[in-house]
């Protein structure tokens, strides 16, 4: 049996248009947009759709429209191929409550409400502290370290061989981005975020979100859901939620994360979401494994088609 795992995009990933031509051509996606609006009590679809993009890249709205684009496409898929099986999920930061959602840890409403929230937390953490992040290329994760502890930022994010993220504070950024390209990284630039996400200076966002766990059901993970924060399988709800809080200022060890799925013979990825990021990073992880991606009607399309011949009997 080929194992397969579901992949859920993170911030950064999201884009004026994104679900739009699935709302227009599936009566049950325009349906997943409806119930959000009134989980939300707003149109969350229409800025996904429409924009402006300054409105779509609100932290507090990037994040409930990337869950719920990840979200449309995971059903979508599973109208399209009813006998597929997934063994295990992971998702890059906000993208693991998607997730936890797909794997039943917690109902749609509770999933996008919580991550409204968390958006809204972290946007007032950025406000409040003067940080950011960059990307390095092709320094490995024994110098970045060297290069943080330099200049007084953390790894973020460890993406893939090659593809690093740091993140602290502005001016701190400004001079990691310096030793790194001393340090013989072909580039290391800041990105254009709202703050030092995956950092210390994020804290203010974790007692605020661990409230609003403790309100919500959790339940087991009916297949094996990956933390970013341990590159682990998650384990009980108790867990789960101080996992989810902990992730706030901690490292994404994405790279981790899907080794440690490779090494346990899944070889089929599908990522879920608007964008191919994580498809991008999959090429670099585990070049024989089997892509596939679903953010689009063309995409789903040949994703399912790709997958029924897969699972014919």
């Amino acid at each position: 049996m080929i194992k397969t795992a579901f992949l859920f995009a993170g911030q950064g990933a999201q884009a004026v248009g994104m679900g739009k031509d699935l709302a227009e051509q599936f009566p049950s996606a325009r349906a997943w947009f409806d119930r959000a609006q009134e989980v939300l009590g707003y149109d969350l679809g229409a800025v996904c759709f429409n924009g402006p993009e300054a409105e779509l890249t609100a932290t507090e709205n990037a994040q409930p429209a990337i869950f719920l684009v990840g979200w449309v496409a995971f059903q979508l898929l599973k109208e399209r191929v009813p006998a597929l099986e997934f063994q295990a999920a992971a998702g890059l930061s906000l993208g693991e409550f998607t997730a936890l959602t797909a794997a039943g840890a917690m109902s749609f409403e509770d999933g996008l409400s919580i991550v409204r929230r968390r958006g809204r937390f972290m946007q007032e953490a950025c406000q409040a502290t003067r940080g950011g992040m960059a990307a390095v290329i092709g320094l490995d994760e024994a110098a970045t370290r060297e290069v943080c502890a330099q200049a007084g930022v953390v790894l973020a994010n460890l993406n893939c061989p090659g593809q690093l993220v740091i993140s602290g504070p502005t001016e701190k950024i400004a001079l990691a981005c310096e030793l790194a390209k001393a340090k013989g990284a072909r580039r290391a630039l800041p990105l254009p975020v709202a703050g030092a996400y995956h950092s210390p200076l994020m804290a203010g966002a974790q007692p605020r979100l661990e409230a609003e766990l403790a309100r919500v059901a959790v339940a087991p993970p009916a297949v094996i859901v990956v933390s970013n924060v341990t590159a682990l399988p998650h384990e009980g709800p108790e867990a789960i939620r101080a996992r989810l809080v902990e992730q706030v200022t901690s490292s994404v060890r994405w790279e981790q994360s899907m080794r440690w799925l490779l090494d346990r013979g899944f070889s089929r990825f599908v990522e879920l979401g608007p964008g191919t990021a994580l498809t991008g990073f999959m090429k670099r992880i585990g070049k024989d494994s089997h892509l596939l991606n679903v953010s689009d009607v063309p995409s789903l399309e040949a994703t399912a088609k790709a997958l029924a011949e897969d699972i014919k009997p």
